[in-house]
């Protein structure tokens, strides 16, 4: 049995696959991402969840994907956690998210883009992944992902830039008060997915003029920075993975058209599609 994951800071999907490729379970923990949740986090989030639990000793592989997991201290310890836990596993594989996205999204040449909780882009060759700017986080970069949205929410709320009619309904489903919000930022653990729950306030909102115009200025500045930095992009389909693309395809499609970008497949779960490459490259070819 090989067990799949596909992990950010917000959640993280599992799916437990049989030698055939049928599936026996799909369950769901929350997110293990080990550039910045603390070992002990990590291994109380496994935990807790009776599917992991009660299969820990039976699963032979282990292929996680996660966001954190590009650099190779919070990988090596990820991978610890998990050898940990699922005792009998004879192959524990950690890799970045990014390599999740490009098997969810295609298995030809493009460029493959992350909008979640973080964001981030790679091209796809055919064969390897190339990075040409690495990501810094959720303070410098991470344009058009949850935490960018939440950040801007709030700004716009505290400068008065937000709609009245929008900011008596934010008042409604948050504590925006001062003193709860810098705690959540300065004082407890992060602060990336604190911020990215506000930005469920747009995607769930009936959207408006206000949200249209917010979401319109991020993926233009992912697409600027994080989409025509790569040459190839002219030549390529550019694919996006995660929930802020899927409820935002009008307007990703609106902005790489001034560039004559193609549009390629919008997946908002990528769980999904990676079963479908192991059914067919991994487990097939065995």
């Amino acid at each position: 049995m090989i067990l799949i994951s596909d992990g950010g800071s917000t959640k993280c999907d599992w799916i437990l696959l049989d030698d055939s490729g049928e599936i026996i379970f799909k369950t769901r923990t929350k997110g293990l991402n080990p550039a910045v949740f603390e070992k002990s986090l990590l291994e109380e989030r496994i935990r807790a969840n009776e599917e992991l639990t009660s299969y820990s000793n039976k699963i032979d592989k282990v292929n996680f994907y996660g966001a954190g997991c590009g650099t190779k201290k919070p990988a090596a310890m990820l991978k610890k956690v998990l050898e940990e836990f699922f005792t009998n596993a004879t192959e524990v594989i950690v890799q970045e998210d990014m390599v999740a996205a490009v098997y969810a999204a295609t298995t030809e040449p493009g460029i493959v883009c992350i909008l979640g909780t973080g964001s981030n882009s790679c091209y796809f060759d055919g064969d390897h992944i190339h990075m040409t700017v690495d990501s810094l986080g959720y303070i410098l970069m991470d344009e058009a992902s949850g935490n960018y949205f939440g950040k801007r929410l709030i700004r716009d709320y505290y400068y008065k830039r937000m709609p009245q009619e929008v900011a008596s309904e934010f008042e409604k489903r948050f504590d925006l008060s001062s003193d709860a919000i810098k705690e959540n930022l300065y004082k407890k653990d992060n602060p990336n997915t604190y911020l990215a729950t506000f930005a469920e306030f747009i995607f769930t909102s009936e959207r408006n003029g206000y949200f249209y115009k917010i979401v319109t200025e991020g993926i233009q500045e992912f697409v600027e920075n994080r989409v025509l930095c790569f040459p190839e992009a002219q030549n390529v389909p550019i694919h996006f993975i995660g929930s802020i693309a899927h409820f935002s395809e009008d307007i990703i499609r609106a902005a790489v058209w001034p560039y004559h970008l193609t549009v390629g497949n919008i997946v908002r779960r990528p769980i999904d599609g990676i079963i479908d490459y192991y059914r067919n490259e991994v487990i097939m070819k065995n």
